[in-house]
């Protein structure tokens, strides 16, 4: 049997298990931590208001002119959550490619695991055989595949 690994993830914690074969015990292989999800917008914001915030313009004219720093808005959170998965894929493609496993469940809340999937490499995807949208960050290693298990088994 291949070795299979379990990511459960949320935006702000994302833990990794191995287990190589169904008899095997399952092992924390990492626990990756997003610390810039806690901390407050104003300690992760770093947004200076441009030169044409107040009147639109830059040189008063009555005419608006772009704002050079326009950025399309996303929330702090969103933007973090997304580095975030983009650090969990690049450790999971590391690993597919070091041959460390060959299937993939991933287990994450609703909201970043659909961002997990809009990132992850293709060549990571390809090995996901289970996606289960719950966080069960919180569960150790043997509930957690206990609650993979049951997901899997034909209802």
């Amino acid at each position: 049997m291949p070795a299979t690994w379990i990511v459960s993830a949320n935006a702000s914690r994302a833990r990794i298990f191995a287990q190589q074969n169904a008899a095997d015990e399952i092992e924390e292989v990492t626990d990756m931590v997003n610390e810039a999800v806690r901390l407050r917008a104003i300690e992760s914001e770093n947004d200076k208001i441009g030169a044409t915030s107040g009147t639109k313009s830059i040189h008063n004219t009555g005419g608006a002119t772009p704002n050079k720093l326009y950025q399309p808005p996303v929330s702090p959170e969103k933007h973090q959550a997304e580095l975030f998965a983009r650090d969990i894929n690049t450790f999971l493609l590391k690993a597919a490619q070091e041959g460390r496993y060959q299937e993939l469940d991933l287990v994450a809340s609703p909201k970043f695991l659909g961002a997990l999937r809009e990132l992850l490499d293709p060549q990571v995807m390809s090995l996901v055989k289970t996606e289960i949208n719950k966080d069960y960050t919180h569960l150790d290693g043997k509930a957690l595949c206990d609650e993979v298990k049951a997901q899997q088994r034909p209802h």
